[in-house]
């Protein structure tokens, strides 16, 4: 069977105040033309349709015309809910979602057997994919509560509770001549980050070891770091990235969608393929004489500007790059603060020092000068 694996859309996105409305449908429609060359059986988008929990009417729209033109592709669709979606509010869309043909998981809820999906390809191929959307730590422990899983809840990792999770979902997956899929919105440990996921949500007890995968899965198709890898599993594991860069933290990532062979008897075969209708993004430095060279009409820049700081420096950069929607001073134009601190400090003895301290910080209270004085004097007489 044939998947085409993409996620982390992060539609209603805004970047330096710019609103990237127009490039997302342009993605989309690139991504169906695909779709429609490629002929996927199954499509899969493991999270974040979304950049935020409270989506516009137009993001809305955006998402919900992507999803049924992927659908009249031919392929079944199956999308999850990430960190950055509201999952309840994805479940409240399920009824026009099933009308249309299309899977949303937006969130665990309390069936389990809603979080395993099967199907059959138009040539016969029978597939089961187990859809796991986002959990956050405390909502992984209800889960294991809810599918009354065995072990202590409150003192287990989150990666304990997501591998208990995933191994009692997966228990069919033993069943002969079956693909077995699976599709998460998670860190896995060691993977690369993008540059634009939430850092909270990448780190602090979020990243889990690959080993959570059963090894008898055919495929993984994993969401949430944005750029486009595999990942030491014991299953062919991997991140489709997203299909446009979400920040200048990703303009070194290539935009693409996965497109995976896989079967009973095949090992998975993944090819990427580039999205190329987004606008790149790049960072450029200079003076203004030299940004005048930059020759970059179809990107949104970053710009550091090699100036010494003045009024009005802003503006000019701007009136020769009009798509500048970022512009700094090169760190390299900065003040040394630090040398003109040691330069303040030359010569002057510690009591000095810590009286000039607390004269910054306003303390007036008494003794704490002659406190100092007496450990001063302790210290350098035992030294």
């Amino acid at each position: 069977m044939r998947i085409l694996h993409t996620s982390d859309w992060h539609v209603g996105k805004v970047l330096k105040g710019r609103n990237r409305h127009d490039e997302h449908i342009r993605v989309f429609a690139e991504v169906v033309r695909i779709a429609q060359a490629e002929r996927p059986d199954l499509v899969i988008i493991a999270g974040d349709l979304y950049d935020t929990a409270a989506p516009t009417a137009d993001s809305t729209r955006v998402v919900t015309r992507a999803l049924s033109a992927l659908r009249r592709t031919g392929a079944q669709v199956v999308a999850i809910g990430g960190n950055h979606d509201n999952g309840p509010a994805l479940d409240a869309l399920r009824p026009w979602a099933e009308a249309a043909g299309i899977i949303l998981r937006g969130s665990v809820r309390e069936d389990p057997e809603e979080l395993v999906i099967t199907g059959t390809t138009e040539g016969g191929e029978r597939w089961q994919l187990v859809a796991v959307p986002f959990l956050s730590q405390r909502y992984a422990i209800r889960a294991a509560e809810m599918y009354e899983l065995s072990g202590a809840e409150a003192n287990q990792t989150y990666a304990d509770h997501l591998a208990r999770l995933i191994e009692k979902l997966s228990e069919k997956f033993a069943e002969p001549g079956v693909v077995n899929l699976l599709t998460a919105h998670l860190t896995i440990v060691g993977a690369s980050t993008g540059g634009g996921e939430r850092e909270a949500h990448t780190i602090m007890g979020y990243a889990v070891p690959a080993t959570v995968f059963p090894r008898n899965t055919h495929y993984v198709a994993l969401g949430h770091l944005h750029r486009a890898q595999s990942v030491i599993s014991p299953c062919p594991t991997r991140y489709s990235g997203s299909p446009l860069a979400v920040d200048f933290g990703e303009e070194e990532n290539i935009p693409s969608v996965a497109i995976v062979d896989v079967g009973t008897d095949k090992a998975a075969r993944v090819r990427d393929v580039p999205i190329t209708s987004a606008r790149p993004l790049r960072t450029v430095r200079g003076t203004l004489e030299q940004l005048t060279t930059v020759n970059l009409p179809d990107a949104w820049l970053r710009v550091f500007v090699r100036e010494t700081p003045r009024v009005g420096l802003r503006e000019d950069v701007q009136d020769l790059l009009p798509n500048a929607l970022e512009v700094r001073i090169d760190p390299e134009m900065m003040p040394n603060r630090a040398g003109e601190r040691m330069a303040q400090r030359a010569g002057r003895s510690p009591r000095e020092l810590f009286g000039d301290y607390l004269d910054a910080r306003g303390n007036a209270e008494e003794g704490v000068r002659e406190l100092f004085d007496e450990l001063y004097d302790e210290v350098s007489s035992a030294q």
